[in-house]
Order: C-alpha cells, then sequence, then structure tokens
C-alpha cells in the first residue's frame, strides 16, 4: 500500500521540531548540529530573529495579492539585486526549478526576437543539476535523472565537466547559450576554475552567446562572495538564484541583462505565487545581512577555519576519507569508504550532512556558524568516521 506521503525519498528516520542558529532538535530532544542547512538553504540559520521578525510582521499584514498588482516588497528586492549584482532587472519564482524554466524560455525568446529562431540549444555539463522540470531534466541529461520521463525535451548539448575545447568545438549556428554552475553541488562540490569559467565568457562574448549561470546552490554569500562567479571576475547574461535567497522560505529569482531580458515582455511569462510579499519581505531581511562586506569577510575567516580543520580530519582517517573539494561554506569531503555510511554514521553521532555525487558528502552550514560550533563538528565528524572505520 503506498504512503500517503508520495515516496520518492528515502527519508532518514528523523524527525525535527525546532530549530536554532546551527542546531536542529529532534522530536525525543536530541540536538543535532546542522551542516547541511536544508541543502544550502537555511544561510542564516534557523529562526533568526530578523527573518522572524520580517516575516511575522509581513504575515500580520499582507500575504498574497498576485503579480496583476504592484507589490512593493517585490520592488525592494529587486532594487536590492540590481543594485548589488551584475543585473538590470529581475523576475521572481518560488524556486531554483522554477528559475531553470524561465532562463532557458529566457534564452531562446531572445535570439527569437532578434530573428535566429534557430538558435535554441543551450550547452550544458556532466554531472550538473538543474531541478527536476522537464526542462531542468534534459539540460542535466544524465539517465538517473531523465529514465522513464521521455520524451526528452530537445535543445541541449551535453559535454564534460571542465573541457572548454569540446566547448568551443560544440559551438554552431543553432547554439544559443552556455549553462553552468560556478560550483556543482548534487555533482559533488566540483568548482569551476576561474580560468575556464572567464574562457565561457570569453566563448560566449567570441559567438553572440547567452552565458547563463546556476547559482541556486552556490550563490547568496555561500561562496564568501555574493554569487561565486564574482571570484572569477565575470558576469552573465542571466542567472538562476534561489535557496538562501530567502534564507527558509521559499523563494528564486532570475537575474539578468537589460539586453538578455529583451524578449521577455507583457504575457511571456508569468508565477501566481512568485515575489509574493512574504516571500520577498524575507528575502530583503536576507538581503540586508548577506550582502555587506562584514559579513561576507565573516564567511571567509570561518571557511578558512572549517577547510584547515577538515583537512586534518581526513588526515586522521586516510581509510574514510580522500580530500576536501569547495570553496567557501560550499565543502565536500571525498570518501573512500561509501559516502552514504558516512551520513548514516553522522546522523548516529548526532551531525548532518548532505549525500552528493562521486561519494561526496556535502557540508553546507549555516553562513552564521560559530567557531565553537565548527569545533563541535570536527569532534562529530570525528566520531562518525571512527565508527565508519570499526564497522
Amino acid at each position: 500500500m503506498i504512503a500517503s506521503v508520495l515516496p520518492t525519498y528515502n527519508r532518514a528516520p528523523l524527525s525535527f521540531v525546532k530549530g536554532e542558529g546551527s542546531w536542529l532538535i529532534a522530536a525525543d530532544g536530541r540536538r543535532f548540529l546542522d551542516l547541511g542547512s536544508g541543502i544550502a538553504v537555511n544561510a542564516l540559520g534557523h529562526a533568526h530573529p530578523a527573518l522572524v521578525e520580517a516575516l511575522t510582521n509581513q504575515a500580520q499584514n499582507l500575504w498574497h495579492v498576485s503579480n496583476l498588482y504592484e507589490i512593493p516588497q517585490q520592488q525592494a528586492l529587486a532594487d536590492k539585486l540590481v543594485a548589488e549584482t551584475f543585473a538590470d532587472t529581475v523576475f521572481f519564482t518560488n524556486s531554483g526549478t522554477e528559475a531553470c524554466e524561465l532562463a532557458v524560455k529566457m534564452a531562446r525568446k531572445y535570439f527569437y526576437d532578434k530573428g535566429q529562431p534557430e538558435r535554441v540549444e543551450i550547452i550544458t555539463f556532466e554531472g550538473s543539476f538543474h531541478g527536476r522540470s522537464s526542462a531542468g531534466i534534459a539540460a542535466a541529461g544524465s539517465e538517473k535523472m531523465v529514465k522513464g520521463f521521455g520524451p526528452i525535451l530537445p535543445g541541449f548539448v551535453h559535454l564534460p565537466w571542465g573541457d572548454t575545447e569540446a566547448v568551443a568545438a560544440a559551438i554552431g549556428d543553432t547554439t544559443a547559450a552556455i549553462l553552468v554552475e560556478p560550483v556543482q553541488g548534487e555533482g559533488g562540490i566540483r568548482p569551476m576554475p576561474d580560468q575556464d569559467l572567464k574562457a565561457l565568457r570569453a566563448l560566449c562574448d567570441e559567438h553572440g552567446l547567452l552565458l547563463i549561470l546556476d547559482e541556486v546552490q552556490c550563490g547568496v554569500g555561500r561562496t564568501g562572495k555574493l554569487f561565486a562567479h564574482e571570484w572569477a571576475g565575470i558576469t552573465p547574461d542571466i542567472m538562476m538564484v534561489a535557496k538562501g535567497i530567502g534564507g527558509g522560505f521559499p523563494l528564486g529569482a532570475v537575474l539578468a541583462t537589460e539586453n538578455a531580458a529583451s524578449g521577455m515582455t507583457a504575457g511571456t511569462h508569468g508565477s501566481t505565487y512568485g515575489g509574493n510579499p512574504l516571500g520577498c519581505a524575507v528575502g530583503c531581511a536576507v538581503m540586508d545581512h548577506v550582502a555587506t562586506p562584514e559579513f561576507l569577510a565573516e564567511v571567509n575567516k570561518k571557511a578558512g577555519l572549517l577547510r584547515q580543520k577538515l583537512e586534518g580530519l581526513v588526515a586522521s582517517h586516510p581509510e574514510v576519507f580522500e580530500e576536501v573539494r569547495g570553496t567557501g561554506l560550499m565543502l565536500g569531503l571525498k570518501c573512500k569508504a561509501a559516502n552514504i555510511d558516512v551520513v548514516q554514521a553522522g546522523y548516529a553521532a548526532e551531525v548532518i550532512t548532505v549525500p552528493a555525487a562521486d561519494n561526496v558528502i556535502r557540508l553546507l552550514p549555516a553562513l552564521t556558524i560559530t567557531e565553537a560550533d565548527i569545533t563541535e563538528a570536527m569532534t562529530r565528524l570525528d566520531a562518525a568516521a571512527t565508527a565508519v572505520e570499526s564497522a
């Protein structure tokens, strides 16, 4: 008999009833150190006072009106994002998956309006993850994502990760855009080197293509810059954002230049809930905290400490771990043991991590994690690794 909740997840036997900063409290009272942050969502941790205040104040006034009307909170958040980024305009969604759908539509509509309707192909990369919609799974292209869900949306060209020569060779008369995560999350915490991002930007400029960045997981301060591409000194034409921008409230966005967005006129796209007053009020509070030099400097400081301690952990458990990878507070432990065994041992040690491809466990703590919590995290991860060794 099928469960009342559709069984598309292999859920851990854990249930949490309260969150405080970097901590989750289970129904039985156990306190878990959360290094997953709801998969890089709770950027300011659990129950951050500023987010609670923003949500509560807005909830007491107005929840939803639809995009048939002007929404002051939406305008305020759009203005903040435009002021802090490359973008000239923003469309708000509920998720990263919805952001992917619009990014694909925007790129294709751009060339259609330029009189080049044949330019519909988008170059993507092995190991990518762009959500689970029809466009998202087609963009990723892996068997795991697409098997059983055909016919698959055409118009995507899948290339090896990090092979810029293959990208150059694949560009043709039907190419519209390149879509890439500056740091692959689901793919195993794989940062694209700065020189490769620069090369992709140069190829787009040379061939008149649009560069689409998926910063759903690596954006909003996660790498120590407001957005990960800033480390490479480049800018995209279109960028997908979600997860951290809402601090736990469902919120996503597509940021774009005026040129890239030129085809998206009235009636070409919409969303019932996207950019609602509740979500945008919280998003404004997130931006007020994250988009400051002081906050980002703290992220980089804590990222350095966490990485140093993780390197020591790897050295202490060479049969369990192979290497540390990633950047900022988007780190991964490449495992020699089965990564799911390490994750489950972590549950027993009351520390939360997230599995990823390439036998990696992800560490995506709240950007507000304290140094004391980082030290405690190492104690618990060490206990988990010891348990795996003795199993």
